[in-house]
């Protein structure tokens, strides 16, 4: 069956918006510390995390339209704009859009270092997930539909895999609607989110997987259902040489 997956990257300037659906809380601790908003020149947003000072990790399909690309922080406003976009090789956009799974990774190196108060996360040891083990994922955007509540403001949700699990995508759900009714689960905005390993969840931030789509309940188009992530698993060794080709090598 072909899921009904909506597109994570929103217009601030439309009326018709998502984030996080559902009560989700204000993103703290090592969910708030990387994530930024990437921004351009249409009025788009993505979120995305910053792996060094001046190199922040986001969805491919968020960068695919010559635009001037900037980051801003949350915290206070600063931004900083875009020298570089590196979107992984293997990135196919006929294939996000018919809802198939890709390489939906990118690199963005900045023109000038994110302040102190962005402190970067680290990519999380590769491996296979789960069924049942819980992943948090933290973004921007609103918090309910065809409303511009919570626009900009970063929360996060914890979800569990759900599905058959694999190296090129990863499904999850909120475990207390389980894809039934409406609860917890990325929506757009929240393209290029980072999704933190439950095995790192003690404040060290470690990155396994970034937010690509959604859906409603049952697998309509819309939020609050199912919440699909691009693993790193397969795309770790680019991330690690790329940052290293862009001058901004990760720490080990």
């Amino acid at each position: 069956m072909r899921l009904a997956v909506t597109g994570l990257l929103v217009s601030l300037a439309a009326t018709p918006a998502f984030a996080i659906s559902g009560n989700a809380p204000p993103a703290s601790g090592f969910a708030a510390r990387p994530i930024v908003m990437l921004i351009d020149n249409r009025g788009d947003l993505c979120t995305a995390t910053a792996l060094t000072r001046d190199l922040v990790l986001t969805a491919a399909h968020c960068v695919v339209i010559p635009a001037t690309y900037r980051v801003r922080v949350f915290q206070n406003g600063a931004t900083a704009d875009v020298d570089k976009i590196r979107r992984h090789p293997g990135f196919n956009m006929a294939n996000y859009k018919a809802s198939r799974a890709t390489a939906d990774v990118a690199l963005i190196k900045l023109k000038s270092p994110l302040p102190d108060i962005v402190m970067p996360a680290v990519l999380a040891a590769p491996r296979r997930v789960e069924v049942g083990e819980t992943l948090a994922i933290a973004g921007f955007g609103v918090t309910q539909a065809g409303t511009a509540h919570g626009l900009a403001v970063p929360r996060m949700a914890s979800l569990a895999v759900t599905g058959t699990p694999g190296s090129l995508q990863i499904r999850l759900q909120d475990p207390a609607t389980k894809n039934e009714r409406p609860g917890l689960g990325g929506c757009t905005g929240d393209s290029g989110a980072p999704a933190f390993d439950g095995a790192g969840a003690n404040d060290s931030g470690q990155i396994i997987g970034i937010v690509s789509w959604s859906t409603a309940p049952k697998s309509e188009e819309g939020c609050g259902g199912l919440t699909g992530l691009t693993p790193l698993i397969n795309y770790r060794d680019w991330i690690v040489t790329t940052a290293t080709a862009l001058g901004s090598p990760l720490s080990p």
